[in-house]
């Protein structure tokens, strides 16, 4: 009898828990102490944009982080004074922890300061990107 139990409170909880996570995934966002964080060149290990910057989280198995890769990609192309810069998470754990980046892919996009103005967790869509970026620009 418990057993039976446990088969049906366990998808519940998983589908309780899954469904508000989905629908949040590779939504931009601000988060009230990210406009104080900013953010070098040294720091992520690459150039930062004249304009702005989008910085990617990932992890080498991360399978949504080779499709985040794409879209911000594409977007920095697009855009004058924008840069894409990758940042291994798994090498790079103090600045993981500092910026309380919980999931690969995590999107942070900077202003030309190198300040964090809008996060995503998750596989960002092109158009939240290209929005975001308007903010920082």
């Amino acid at each position: 009898m418990a057993g039976r139990a446990v088969w049906v409170a366990a998808p519940a909880a998983a589908t309780a828990f899954g469904l508000p996570q989905a629908g949040r995934d590779g939504r931009t966002r601000v988060r009230t102490r990210d406009g104080a964080v900013r953010l070098s060149a040294a720091e992520l290990g690459g150039a930062l944009g004249e304009r702005a910057t989008l910085v990617q989280f990932s992890s080498a198995f991360c399978q949504p982080c080779r499709a985040t890769r794409r879209v911000l990609a594409e977007v920095a192309g697009m855009v004058d004074g924008v840069a894409h810069v990758e940042v291994d998470a798994e090498a790079r754990l103090e600045l993981v922890r500092r910026l309380e980046v919980l999931r690969t892919p995590t999107v942070l996009v900077l202003d030309a300061d190198g300040r964090v103005v809008r996060r995503a967790a998750g596989l960002p869509r092109k158009a939240d990107v290209i929005a975001a970026l308007g903010e920082a620009v």
